[in-house]
């Protein structure tokens, strides 16, 4: 039932591809690499991927620079993205809808402390929060963002990588 609900947010895309969608969404422009390391799939998985969305009218290849091509969202992309934003939202919700108020915010602050303890580098942050909506994540809200910061504060050469 749990996961019946996650793949009917996905709306028929993978898990990875729905991924790639989101990424692009609030981080337009982004290349194939760096998809694959966020995402955490293959580089020919990412490529194959992309040429999916691509056929589909979803993505869109810009202007290369020199061997470096970024990627963007059509208009169709743009609005699918946010089509699975809402339905994964709409599923979490769902998910914790038997919860009262006061157990869902017990809930929240554990699962913050859990996932804030698991996250290892800015990579484990990437990839776990590939199907996160990016703008509502600020500096002192996503346990694993702040980890993430916390972490290359500590060990300043821990994995920055260009992807924030």
């Amino acid at each position: 039932m749990i996961f019946d609900r996650l793949d009917v947010a996905l709306d028929g895309l993978s898990p990875s591809a729905a991924a790639l969608l989101s990424m692009l969404h609030f981080k337009p422009g982004l290349t194939t690499t760096g998809l694959a390391r966020i995402t955490g799939v293959s580089q020919p998985t990412a490529v194959r991927l992309i040429d999916g969305l691509e056929r589909q009218g979803f993505v869109t290849r810009g202007k290369p620079d020199g061997r470096v091509t970024p990627l963007l969202l059509t208009t169709a992309g743009r609005a699918r993205a946010i089509h699975l934003q809402k339905r994964r939202l709409e599923a979490l919700d769902g998910l914790l809808a038997p919860l009262a108020p006061e157990e869902r915010y017990q809930f929240e602050r554990i699962l913050d402390q859990v996932l804030a303890g698991a996250t290892t580098s800015r990579s484990f942050a990437r990839t776990t929060c590939r199907l996160c909506k990016h703008d509502l994540c600020r500096p002192g809200l996503c346990p694993i963002g702040n980890r993430a910061v916390e972490l290359e504060q500590a060990e300043p050469e821990n994995d920055l990588g260009d992807v924030q």
